[in-house]
């Protein structure tokens, strides 16, 4: 059992000890480090941050935990009840709110929640501010509200419905196309706030929709981390139901996969690509995913005469980039569409919306569209971390190892040959180490993560 403190937020699995995992103890004690580091960077006699969670089994138990403690704090809680975290992120500033948290372990299994923690922009905490909370957390420094001071709680159940309106007002989303070109689409929920929200933008832009596993109910019917390996289901019954497309999304809707019609993976990497092919054929500019992300992106925007930039992983750090560079879409590989237009955070919704938009102007089946694109293959590995594994040792060794290619160290070690890569990186969510590569064949991709995990093995004597 485990509890993460990361830049992705506080993170961990259900029960156990204190200070292990992600005990009613510990919600309460970084909601409480949160609360006062937003009391302590405002000059407001009065706090209001929006509080949302996923469908987990955990969620209504934290959830209360949460909000009550902000409450104690003197901090008025905007409740969303069962959300999106991108709905959370985007009712932040139209709630003119001083944070937001999302309540979610994302793509983790049912047995990890976390709590996700947002500024007044609704953009999720620098990696300097997470410090300042962890800190706060190990201090212990706070300072509850005398009774005549808590803060108030108010209740929305309507922001995923607002969210939907915000996202077919978007100049690109054109829902009359999508409507006309009558598409038939299942969807899998994965039991969670997806199984409302996808469906009912779907219904809205005038798609039939077929729905797998979208009762909210937290028990996930698989592994949530939307990967092919998962969604044996959702690619039968595309088939079966000789539907257009199958959509996936995780439990907290930020990431996005395809299905095509052929029930064969569109690839999550390739859902950025497609989706910044739409923009930038209609607005030119620059682009930004992360150091895991497929070369594919790249091609896109050379061809749309734009500039790319690559990020360390994490969203904050895209976004950050994205600013930068003035970037009119980024993301990152796994699925995470950030369209600026809207806000700056991954959105399913947007993603769906761009995608449905584009493959009704387009006229081509997705299988057509996916084979349009430069073809790259990915292999995504992991080794499980031990108490005597010396990561960053192993990252210098393994530079080292190859240091006549092109490396770059701003997150782990990625090593660029001629035709692939390899991305090695300690996870912010999970004890691992991830190991990406991509070539231009899947062979090649799984033959580079089979010599990159004997390389490693043989360098920690595992």
């Amino acid at each position: 059992m485990t509890l993460i403190k990361s830049i992705s937020g506080i993170r961990g699995t259900i029960g156990g000890k204190v200070g292990d995992n992600l005990t009613p103890l510990d919600a309460v004690k970084y909601a409480s480090a949160y609360g006062t580091f937003l009391k302590q960077n405002s000059t407001k006699d009065k706090l209001k941050v929006v509080v949302g969670r996923d469908a987990r089994i955990s969620g209504p138990m934290i959830h209360n935990l949460v909000t009550n403690t902000l409450i104690g704090l003197g901090i008025d809680v905007i409740d969303l009840g069962l959300s999106t975290t991108p709905t959370v992120e985007i009712a932040v500033p139209l709630e003119q709110a001083d944070g937001g948290i999302i309540l979610t372990a994302s793509h983790n299994p049912k047995q990890w929640n976390a709590l996700k923690l947002l500024n007044d922009k609704g953009e999720f905490l620098s990696g300097a501010d997470g410090a300042e909370i962890l800190n706060i957390a190990e201090a212990a420094a706070f300072l509850f509200s005398e009774v005549d001071d808590l803060g108030q709680l108010t209740y929305r159940d309507d922001y995923m419905d607002l969210h939907i309106e915000e996202v077919l007002k978007l100049k690109l989303v054109d829902a009359e196309a999508v409507k006309k070109a009558g598409f038939k689409v299942v969807v899998d929920g994965v039991n969670s706030s997806g199984g409302i929200v996808i469906p009912n933008l779907l219904r809205r832009m005038g798609v039939e929709v077929i729905e797998l596993y979208c009762d909210p109910t937290g028990h996930f019917p698989h592994n949530p981390e939307p990967l092919k390996e998962h969604l044996t289901d959702i690619s039968r019954l595309v088939v079966q139901e000789k539907a257009d497309l199958g959509i996936v999304v995780d439990p907290d809707v930020d990431r996005l996969a395809f299905i095509s019609e052929d029930g064969e993976m569109f690839g999550e990497e390739y859902t950025l690509v497609a989706c910044a092919d739409y923009v930038l054929s209609q607005t030119p500019g620059n682009t930004v995913s992360n150091l895991s992300s497929s070369r594919a992106l790249k091609d896109i925007t050379n061809k749309y005469h734009g500039g790319y930039q690559a990020a360390a992983v994490g969203e904050v750090n895209v976004v950050e980039l994205m600013k930068e560079n003035n970037a009119v879409i980024g993301g990152e590989g796994n699925g995470g569409i950030i369209y600026p237009e809207l806000h700056y955070g991954r959105d399913s919704l947007v993603g769906v919306a761009l995608f449905m938009t584009y493959l009704s102007k387009q006229k081509m089946s997705v299988s057509q569209l996916r084979a349009s694109y430069p073809q790259y293959y990915m292999s995504k590995n992991k080794i499980e971390l031990t108490p005597t594994l010396d990561v960053d040792q192993i990252l210098i060794a393994m530079a080292d190892l190859h240091q006549q290619e092109e490396i770059t160290t701003i997150d782990g070690v990625k090593i660029d040959f001629e035709t692939e890569w390899v991305h090695l990186r300690k996870s912010n969510t999970e004890p691992i180490i991830r190991i990406y590569t991509e070539a231009p064949t899947q062979e090649e991709a799984d033959a580079l993560a089979e010599k990159t995990i004997a390389q490693i093995k043989k360098l920690a004597n595992i």
